[in-house]
């Protein structure tokens, strides 16, 4: 669910492109090794704590533990924001990628908000039974993107790279620092591997959470920088890093993969390709919706928005509420852009992509330093100078970092969206959340003190608290 949630086809063909024709450049695998660094030394803390609370709300319980319930409530309406918004944002590139397979493939020039309505429709459906069905479904997906792009990137590798080798040199990670706009280039490496914080949202719904889940997010975290990494090097050397930068930089930048995968596998890569783009997007689209729908089951279950939202089904145990809530939300955000007249991809996709990015970097960033309160106070058996101290601190300064990034060229990394005047709403409505979620939490504290002491408290009973007993294998 993790990986499908970052979508790494649709992660390379929608980002690398950016990354190499308007940020790092030639020097793009150092920006993805980088944040490979940075996402695994912030996971070394985050997963300590899920080592002891398990909850749907993730960040949501994590920040509340750690830095208590006021700043959770906001951590966990932020959290729901970013979400929410994904969903969104994945249906308006899921549209874009359709739109355009469906038109090379058959000649089918349909409008992109047939595909968005199906998508939803698809998606809501499945997230109605248990979360097997959803990951199975997605799993087929993840494995064909995978596969596809392991075999272009391989094939690369053994022709012992373009005509003038294999470019070592652009792996040097001072690199990560080089390019047109480093910022930019490093943001979009970020935005690559969202969605892998998403295992601990799993943990009630796993066999043993203690064992899974810290696994699990370690996994996902080094398998996308490996893949990205490579990935990214070899499309890189296929034929010469200027060459590549000037495939980014064209009017097809999708011709990065295209034209190497035509070169070095044929040309029935470049129609898998298409088709991958399409299904990629639909995984991640799905399993974002996922996501959305237990922060909203963690909030609900506690009382808050509305507590039908914590009804799970009494046969497949989804919380079938809040995930059609969550449709409803999306279809709403979907029609917003459309009504308005709106392009998927520059519009819908990049837009709800940057607000959603912002959010959950905050959230990240104080459940970094959430980390390091928790274990302060707790559990002294499993404090560690490195992986509850060190490593959490390191993590939330490399998430302040990159939400400086973000906010430094905000304009650039919208592009052609920066025009729209929803763009010009983006950090306000990250910062009236944020504050709405305090006003929130002040006011349970004060109007209704019982309902505010299960504020992110609610966790899976033998998971609450738990101590390092020995856990049968």
């Amino acid at each position: 669910m993790a990986l499908a949630t970052a979508a790494p086809i649709t992660a390379m063909t929608g980002n690398l492109p950016v990354v190499v024709g308007g940020g790092n450049g030639v020097h793009a695998p150092a920006g993805f090794l980088f944040v490979t660094v940075v996402l695994t030394v912030f996971t070394v803390g985050y997963v300590s704590m899920a080592r002891h609370i398990t909850t749907a709300g993730a960040f949501y319980g994590f920040v509340s533990q750690g830095l208590g319930r006021v700043v959770g409530m906001a951590s966990g309406l932020l959290a729901v924001l970013a979400y929410v918004v994904f969903e969104a944002s994945i249906v308006g590139i899921f549209a874009y990628f359709s739109q355009q397979a469906f038109e090379a493939q058959f000649g089918l020039d349909l409008p992109w908000q047939v595909f968005a309505l199906v998508m939803l429709a698809i998606t809501a459906v499945l997230s109605y039974f248990d979360l097997e069905v959803a990951s199975k479904v997605l799993a087929v997906f993840l494995v064909g993107e995978v596969v596809m792009l392991t075999l272009l990137a391989g094939s690369v590798l053994a022709h012992g790279g373009g005509p003038t080798g294999l470019h070592w040199g652009t792996l040097n990670p001072t690199g990560a620092f080089a390019g047109v706009n480093a910022g930019v280039g490093l943001f979009f490496c970020f935005w690559s591997w969202i969605g892998f914080e998403s295992t601990a949202m799993y943990g009630e719904e796993s066999r043993n959470p203690r064992r899974i889940i810290p696994r699990a997010t370690l996994l996902a975290v080094l398998t996308l920088g490996v893949l990205y990494t490579f990935v990214t090097w070899m499309v890189l050397a296929a034929d010469t890093p200027e060459a590549a930068v000037g495939l980014a930089t064209g009017s097809t930048p999708l011709d990065l993969f295209l034209v190497p995968a035509r070169t070095y596998l044929g040309g029935w890569a470049v129609t898998a390709f298409q088709w991958l783009m399409v299904t990629s997007a639909f995984a991640c689209g799905m399993a974002f919706h996922q996501c959305a729908s237990r922060y909203l089951y963690a909030i609900g279950r506690e009382g808050f928005l509305h507590p039908a939202l914590g009804r799970t089904h009494s046969v497949h145990g989804s919380p079938y509420v809040a995930s059609f809530t969550q449709t409803g939300i999306a279809l709403a955000l979907v029609c917003g852009f459309w009504f308005t007249g709106q392009d998927p991809y520059v519009g819908l996709y990049t837009l709800t992509a940057i607000l959603g990015t912002l959010a959950l970097l905050v959230v990240q960033t104080l459940c970094s330093f959430a980390v390091i309160a928790y274990f302060r106070r707790n559990h002294p058996e499993s404090r560690h100078w490195f992986r509850t101290l060190v490593a959490p601190l390191l993590g939330g300064l490399g998430m302040f970092a990159a939400i400086v990034l973000l906010v430094v060229n905000l304009d650039t990394a919208a592009g052609a969206a920066s025009e729209i005047f929803f763009f010009k709403l983006i950090p306000w409505i990250v910062g009236a959340v944020f504050l709405g979620g305090i006003g929130l939490a002040l006011y349970m504290r004060a109007r209704h003190p019982d309902r505010y002491e299960v504020m992110g408290r609610l966790v899976v009973e033998d998971a609450q608290e738990r101590t390092e007993e020995p856990v049968a294998v």
